[in-house]
């Protein structure tokens, strides 16, 4: 294990510390819960980067989502012809790529992922593998039922996780709820990891199977944060239960295909939306802070850059060395880690994606422990899209929702930047994985 490694190790428990700082009761800790989190952790890790068989099973997974994506591909060449090439591909009659175009080459594939999760959901394979996940947190890190489905869940879906605990959200502690919102933005849907998947594969081949390996982490990771800045005072009501995931089953398969086709267009929707009122507040919000910064600057005689792209890069920099990011990169990576906050997790994979193509990202680790760091939906938008979701369901929470929702956000990334550490103890620079 060389510095690097060292120092992503010492980043998990520098980051588990500055969360119990910020906790809202710092005399409860749930030891259990931590030990065995960063445990299940490291032992995925190690699997994954150090033995054989796990790189293997990785490299195949990853080999497997790409081959899928590709598949994916069909559907948007045969509507958007050449709008849907990808960089330096060219289609059956010679047409070349004119560039990347998000909404016509990435978007589409939520479509076709939202579509083959519902196969699986339809046939029962994901209920079973979401089960199988509750059962090992609930049992080794002692958190309810409806936290450990929770979880389990949040590692395949989205905000639409909560519908498995729908009936107990009425009756959760504020422990619990604030652990509900922390998963579900410390992970990200399939669906949408294939946007990641497209945006990256270009520069990083491997990202398929580290985007995996990152929502798997991230679920124990958001259980121990969420725990440590809130803990539980009260006696959740389903703690030493096992629940059961319960999806409601369409009348036959093509049922299932056209709703999550058409569930897959509303996200699509939702994310061009997000991006295109996003953006551009934040586009106004910099030139007026850019305006302000300019009589700073005057008056102190400086030429410091104002922006919350600058601003939120100074803030997360001690956070990217601690993650094990070389200082060579560390403000690159800070910067692309920090924007996340207000700019979604979708513009930071792109702009990673330009750093790596203009080589400004020197190390492949850096790369590696960047995307770690990035899969997850931590930002403000989000927060209010999980709130506003959860509270939907549970009306009469909403106040408690609120109360929590910062707690969680915060929480989130940190959960995030945790995983990343975690990946980081372990990366040893192989080729192959990256």
């Amino acid at each position: 294990m060389d510095s690097y490694n060292l120092i992503s190790f010492s980043g998990i428990f520098l980051l588990a510390g500055f969360a119990w700082l910020i906790s809202t009761d710092r005399r409860i800790v749930n030891w259990r819960l931590i030990a065995w989190g960063v445990g299940l952790q490291l032992l995925f890790a190690a699997f994954i980067f150090r033995f054989p068989a796990g790189t293997s099973l990785f490299l195949a997974a990853n080999d497997a989502i790409v081959t899928v994506l590709d598949a994916a591909s069909a559907g948007s060449r045969f509507l958007f012809g050449r709008l849907a090439i990808p960089p330096g591909a060219s289609n059956g009659s010679g047409e070349t790529s004119l560039g990347f175009i998000l909404a016509f080459q990435a978007f589409p594939t939520i479509v076709f992922f939202s579509a083959l999760m519902a196969i699986l959901y339809y046939y029962g394979i994901m209920q079973r593998v979401i089960r199988l996940f509750a059962r090992l947190f609930s049992r080794l890190m002692g958190v309810s039922g409806a936290e450990s489905l929770v979880a389990a869940s949040n590692i395949f879906t989205g905000v639409e996780a909560a519908l498995t605990v729908r009936p107990f959200l009425a009756a959760m502690t504020r422990s619990e709820l604030c652990t509900i919102l922390t998963v579900g933005m410390a992970t990200v849907s399939s669906n949408v990891m294939a946007l990641y998947v497209f945006t990256l594969k270009p520069q990083f081949p491997t990202i398929a199977g580290h985007l995996m390996s990152a929502s798997i982490l991230s679920a124990p990771a958001a259980l121990i944060i969420s725990k440590l800045m809130v803990p539980e005072r009260d006696a959740p009501e389903t703690l030493g239960v096992n629940l059961i995931p319960t999806v409601e089953r369409e009348g036959s398969l093509f049922e299932a295909v056209i709703n999550a086709a058409n569930t897959g267009i509303r996200v699509i929707v939702g994310i061009a939306g997000l991006l295109l009122a996003v953006l551009g507040l934040v586009s106004l919000a910099d030139t007026l802070l850019g305006a302000a910064g300019g009589y700073v600057n005057g008056w102190l005689g400086t030429s410091v850059p104002w922006s919350f792209r600058d601003l939120l890069g100074h803030l997360f920099y001690p956070f990217t060395l601690a993650l094990g990011i070389p200082p060579e990169d560390a403000g690159v990576a800070a910067r692309i880690i920090g924007e996340r906050v207000v700019l979604t997790e979708v513009v930071s994979y792109q702009d990673l994606a330009s750093a790596l193509a203009a080589k400004q990202i020197v190390h492949p680790r850096s790369a590696v422990l960047t995307a770690y760091a990035l899969c997850g939906f931590a930002h403000v938008a989000s927060m209010a899209i999980f709130v506003g979701g959860t509270a939907a369901l549970a009306p009469a929470r909403t106040r408690d929702l609120s109360a929590v929702a910062v707690r969680a956000l915060v929480a989130s990334t940190l959960a995030c930047l945790m995983t990343a550490c975690v990946a980081g103890t372990f990366y040893g620079g192989n080729t192959l994985l990256f």
